[in-house]
């Protein structure tokens, strides 16, 4: 994973699905090959992943996975499943689909495995340094009360951020931190990296704007001049 990051969550919003979701990732890419100086990831619901990884070059990462192999798995996600298919990472333990510690040790380990990159996602400062401990490529904290609201944690709770920085760099001083919950500008964006994260994690801003190609670029343009190495 590149730095900085504009990380989509399609989640399953009616536009993540079918030709809408395509072009959505397809105007991801456009942005990310004109600017060539952000890391731009969608992460598509499970259904559209191969479609997807077959039409776009930017990277793709699935919503969730299970650490298993094929076999007697009814109803779960094999992460070995996921690798075939193509996708680059997995974003994990989002507040919709939280896990156990001891799933999400796991999970990242085998992912790691075989050499799929992890966004682990926590709801506090605390749960961020402990996540950072199982060394993730990179974290993401969100509020869970500001998720959808269009009400930054930025914003609103920008020590959140700050603390979030302070106790991970303290456990783990390579893993790639972003902000999440309610990023819907490219204000937004901008303010996030000005206090220490190195990209954001968005989704109904983009997922539900009448434009996403037009927000997606004014985001990752506005991360691209925030950020500093």
């Amino acid at each position: 994973m590149r730095v900085p990051v504009l990380a989509i969550n399609f989640k399953t919003y009616p536009t993540a699905f079918g030709e809408k979701g395509l072009a959505i990732a397809k105007a991801a890419e456009k942005v990310a090959k004109e600017l060539g100086n952000v890391e731009i990831i969608v992460i598509p619901p499970a259904t559209e992943l191969r479609r997807i990884v077959e039409s776009v070059e930017i990277p793709v990462y699935a919503q969730h996975a299970d650490p298993y192999d094929y076999g007697a798995h009814t109803g779960w996600l094999p992460i070995v499943a996921l690798k075939e298919i193509g996708v680059k990472g997995v974003l994990l333990n989002h507040s919709e689909h939280r896990l156990r510690l001891d799933e999400l040790v796991q999970t990242v380990l085998k992912a790691h495995s075989l050499g799929l990159e992890t966004l682990v996602c926590a709801d506090t400062p605390q749960t961020a340094a402990a996540v950072a401990a199982i060394k993730p490529v990179a974290l993401a904290v969100e509020p869970p009360e500001l998720i959808g609201t269009g009400i930054a944690v930025s914003k609103a709770k920008p020590e959140v951020i700050t603390g979030t920085v302070e106790l991970v760099r303290q456990i783990n001083k390579e893993v790639i931190i972003l902000t999440g919950a309610g990023i819907s500008s490219a204000e937004d964006v901008a303010k996030a990296i000005e206090l220490g994260t190195a990209g954001v994690l968005v989704a109904s801003a983009i997922m539900k704007a009448k434009e996403p190609e037009k927000v997606i670029r004014e985001m990752a343009e506005a991360a691209a001049k925030s950020f500093k190495k």
